[in-house]
């Protein structure tokens, strides 16, 4: 018997498709080819929209609330901003994407783990995955499978921005009370770079972000960094790397019966490279437009397609826009958060959820003189 719903791959966009699917009374089907709990390279940064479209039974891992933040220019320029609000909470990714997948499980979804989808295939009624385990059958397919997704090849995603982000995990020692309560980011000395050091008790994740093509320019500059920021001396515990994609503006987002979410769409954050909240929102969305008992595929591609051009596709013009103006003047975006009162509410409005980009470019005033910045 055919599933209602498969979801390919278990991460933050695709446990949230799968609880949304599920929760509207599909038999849904989780796949994906690591074995949880699994490490992720990320930062593991929760803004404000993150937390807003979590599950609310979901036990959240927290790792550290943050109210402080430091920030640097090329490892100069140094400025201490303080909040009274929260700006982030901090999460282990391992953690953080188990405890929405058992969410998911909670909520009616099954789960097939160490399984790999090699195939996609579909037709008016259904869609057939060619998997590990032999073919399986659904109704719908979302394919939340990360940024080298096998099912956005089927879909025909399309990308016009891809970064290359390399991290590093340190055990924090003597070091913790230092980093309590506080992230850092330095604005890079290349176009569109930046560097983070975020704090989970007694782990600090360390990473820096630069278009592809540049690998030797972007491990020079996370080793840099450790140095700078005195942590040479700490243990590492993991090393790794990721490709983030970000999709064209007309890149599509479903073929048939089959839709894509999160990493696998190209849907993120084109400044910050920020994809968590993006992941979580359009997998919701995806689950959602399928979950309607005997839906249309039209209306299912319609809603769906609805969802996220009203609000993430919205929110991803606007980081362009922001992007193209840090890229020219990262000196002026370092003025603006870490030395004007305005910039640094706005930035802890961004990261609360209180607003975004799209929001901010509302102001005419701010709409020019980051389109002029940009030119």
């Amino acid at each position: 018997m055919p599933y209602d719903v498969i979801v390919v791959g278990a991460g933050p966009a695709g446990s949230s498709a799968a609880h949304a699917a599920a929760d509207a009374g599909a038999r849904v089907l989780i796949l994906d080819r690591a074995t949880f709990p699994r490490y992720k390279t990320c930062g593991g940064g929760l803004i404000g929209p993150t937390l807003a479209a979590l599950p609310q039974d979901l036990q959240l891992p927290s790792r550290a609330e943050i109210h402080r933040a430091t920030l640097t220019l090329a490892g100069g320029r140094w400025a201490d901003r303080r909040s009274d609000r929260r700006l982030l909470r901090l999460v282990d990714r391992a953690s953080f994407d188990h405890a929405l997948l058992r969410s998911a499980q909670a909520a009616g979804a099954q789960t097939h783990e160490g399984v790999t989808v090699t195939g996609v295939e579909q037709d008016e009624d259904l869609v057939t995955l060619q998997t590990s385990e032999g073919p399986l059958t659904a109704h719908y397919v979302i394919g939340a499978d990360g940024s080298a997704s096998r099912v956005a090849r089927h879909v025909d995603v399309r990308t016009d921005g891809v970064d290359l982000g390399l991290e590093v995990e340190l055990e924090t020692g003597d070091q913790a009370h230092r980093w309590e309560g506080r992230v850092h980011l330095d604005w890079g000395a290349d176009p569109g770079t930046y560097a983070w050091v975020f704090p989970k008790g007694d782990t600090l994740t360390v990473g820096v972000i630069q278009s592809r093509g540049h690998a030797a320019a972007t491990r020079a500059y996370l080793a840099r960094f450790v140095t700078d920021m005195g942590l040479s001396g700490l243990r590492e515990i993991q090393s790794s790397g990721h490709l983030t994609r970000c999709r064209t503006v007309d890149s599509p987002l479903s073929r048939g019966r089959v839709l894509v979410a999160g990493d696998a769409a190209g849907l993120l954050e084109p400044w910050t490279r920020e994809g968590i909240s993006y992941a979580v929102r359009s997998g919701r969305f995806a689950g959602r437009s399928v979950g309607a008992d005997g839906a249309d595929p039209a209306a299912v591609r319609a809603a769906y397609d609805a969802a996220v051009e009203s609000t993430l596709a919205r929110e991803m013009a606007a980081g362009r826009i922001a992007l193209r103006a840090f890229e020219r003047s990262p000196a002026l975006m370092h003025h603006i958060v870490a030395r004007t009162g305005r910039g640094w509410r706005e930035f802890g409005r961004l990261t609360g959820g209180d607003a975004t980009l799209a929001d901010a470019l509302e102001h005419r005033s701010v709409r020019w003189g980051l389109r002029a910045v940009g030119r």
